[in-house]
């Protein structure tokens, strides 16, 4: 289900297990706030939806809103972006995934996104990953974000990021099977 699109009063009586005539009562109670279509269906938003179910303790949160582990992919290289995003999506564990093309962009995501692993390219424009690795692991409110680095520049620039503070590195070109194992490993 998308969590971004407003639920039906269906969808909703279908996760709590409930007819639709009980949610449209819980609506016109006051209870579970809602707005109507123009065809004068009632929707209801994520937000609305997760405080009836906190204030009224439905125990069904991790069922309508399963948590999903958060992966940033930082690469300045968009090949690199969709080999590593397709290759987290072929593991079908359902990560969130978003993506910044530099350093800079990096850090401006990891304070909005809150990611539990960056895939962190070495080598790129702005702010490079050894800057960005840096930063992130000597904050307080990020240190624990681990850090999987990838670099094509052999093994200084890996020995170099990990003194940086990242809990691995992979060479380029990536082995597909050697980053997902790393990827379960870290996230685990």
């Amino acid at each position: 289900m998308d969590n971004k699109k407003p639920y039906t009063t269906g969808e909703i009586a279908s996760i709590c297990h409930v007819t639709i005539n009980a949610v449209k009562k819980w609506i016109a109670a006051g209870k579970l706030g809602a707005f109507r279509t123009p065809g004068g269906h009632y929707r209801v938003n994520q937000g609305n939806f997760m405080d009836f179910l906190g204030k009224y303790k439905l125990d069904i949160k991790e069922q309508a809103f399963p948590y999903r582990k958060k992966v940033l992919i930082i690469d300045d290289e968009k090949n690199i972006i969709e080999f590593i995003k397709g290759a987290l999506e072929s593991m079908d564990a359902g990560y969130l995934i978003e993506t910044a093309g530099d350093g800079y962009e990096a850090l401006i995501k990891v304070g909005d996104f809150k990611p539990e692993l960056m895939v962190l390219d070495i080598r790129m424009p702005k702010i490079d990953g050894f800057e960005v690795c840096r930063r992130i692991k000597t904050d307080e409110h990020t240190k624990d974000i681990k850090i999987l680095a990838v670099t094509a520049y052999g093994q200084d620039d890996i020995d170099r990021i990990i003194q940086c503070g990242a809990d691995y590195c992979l060479p380029k070109p990536i082995k597909l099977k050697d980053f997902q194992k790393n990827v379960l490993r870290l996230l685990s």
